[in-house]
C-alpha cells in the first residue's frame, strides 16, 4: 500500500494507474476503523482495479461544540487494517489540501439536508458534500464506495453525483452490526460500559417496528409505538418511517421503506436505519 499526504503525489499515482486503463474506486473515511469500513473497501476491491482510500477528519461537517477535537482516531491501526486489506492506496491529507483559501463553490445540499438528521445539525451536509466534492475533484474516481447507516447521507452523495459527478457510480453497503444488533459506528467509543449493553435496544425498537408494518399496522401508529419504545432508553432525536428512495411520506407509488432514527444515549449521538420492500407492491 502506498501511503500519499499531498495532492500533487496521489494525482501523479493516480494518472499512472489511468494510463493503464486501471478504474478507481474511492472509499472515504474519517478513520476509526472497523469492519463496517473495511466492508466498504471488500466492495470497492470487487468494482475497481485500484482502490484509494482517504483518512481526513472534515471540519466543516462539525457544529461548534460538537466533537470534532475528540473524534476518535488512530492511525497506526488504520493503516494496519489497510494494508492487511491489501488497499492499493491511502490519501492522509491536511485540511488546507482538502481546502485552499482560493477554493470557492456552492454546497446547497437541499431540502434533503434540513430534515431528520437536518434539523439538529443544520449545516452538517453542507459539510459532508463539501468534503465529497472536494474529493471527487481530487481523485476523480469511477466508482464511489459508502456505507447505509448514513443513510440521509448517501441519499444526499447520489444526488451531489447526479447533479455534478454523473460520470460517478455510488455503490452502497448494508450496515454491518454487532452480533447483539448494534450497528458499528467509530462513535460507539463513546458508550460507557452500561450504555453499550443498553444500546442494542435501539435496533431492536426497529425491528419492532417493522414487524408491527409488515403485520398491517398503521404507519403513523408503529411510528409513535417506536418513539415511546425508544424514549425509554434513548433521548430521541427523531423516528420516521418514510419512503426510502426519497426520504419523503409514504404514497401509493413507495415501493421500499425506510425506519431512521438518531437517537443520545451517553455522550454518544447513534443512527441506525431498516430498509425494507413494501408487501403488495
Amino acid at each position: 500500500m502506498q501511503i500519499f499526504k499531498t495532492v500533487e503525489s496521489l494525482n501523479g499515482y493516480l494518472d499512472g494507474c489511468r494510463e493503464r486503463a486501471q478504474s478507481v474506486a474511492l472509499v472515504p473515511t474519517m478513520g476509526g476503523l472497523h469492519e463496517g469500513h473495511l466492508s466498504l473497501i471488500n466492495k470497492a476491491k470487487e468494482c475497481a482495479d485500484v482502490v484509494v482510500v482517504s483518512l481526513f477528519v472534515n471540519p466543516t461537517q462539525f457544529a461548534s461544540g460538537e466533537d470534532f477535537e475528540q473524534y476518535p482516531q488512530s492511525p497506526g491501526e488504520d493503516i494496519e487494517n489497510l494494508q492487511q486489506r491489501q488497499v492499493d492506496a491511502l490519501f492522509m491529507p491536511q485540511i488546507a489540501d482538502i481546502y485552499p483559501q482560493s477554493q470557492e463553490s456552492d454546497y446547497d445540499v437541499g431540502e434533503l439536508g434540513q430534515i431528520l438528521c437536518g434539523i439538529s445539525r443544520p449545516t452538517h451536509f453542507k459539510g459532508v458534500a463539501q468534503v465529497v466534492a472536494r474529493f471527487f475533484d481530487i481523485v476523480k474516481p469511477d466508482i464511489a464506495v459508502f456505507g447505509e447507516k448514513d443513510y440521509q447521507q448517501l441519499t444526499i452523495i447520489r444526488e451531489l453525483a447526479k447533479r455534478k459527478y454523473n460520470t460517478i457510480k455510488i455503490a452502497s453497503v448494508p450496515i454491518i452490526r454487532e452480533p447483539d444488533g448494534l450497528a458499528m459506528s467509530t462513535r460507539n467509543n463513546y458508550l460507557s460500559v452500561k450504555e453499550r449493553a443498553r444500546a442494542p435496544l435501539f435496533y431492536k425498537a426497529l425491528r419492532e417496528a417493522r414487524e408491527e408494518l409488515e403485520s398491517g399496522a398503521d404507519i403513523a401508529l408503529a411510528a409513535k409505538r417506536a418513539l415511546a419504545a425508544l424514549s425509554k432508553s434513548f433521548v430521541v432525536d427523531y423516528v420516521e418511517i418514510l419512503d426510502a428512495n426519497t426520504l419523503t411520506e409514504i404514497t401509493h407509488k413507495s415501493e421500499e421503506i425506510i425506519i431512521i432514527s438518531a437517537v443520545r444515549l451517553g455522550g454518544a449521538r447513534l443512527i441506525d436505519n431498516i430498509v425494507f420492500r413494501r408487501a403488495n407492491v
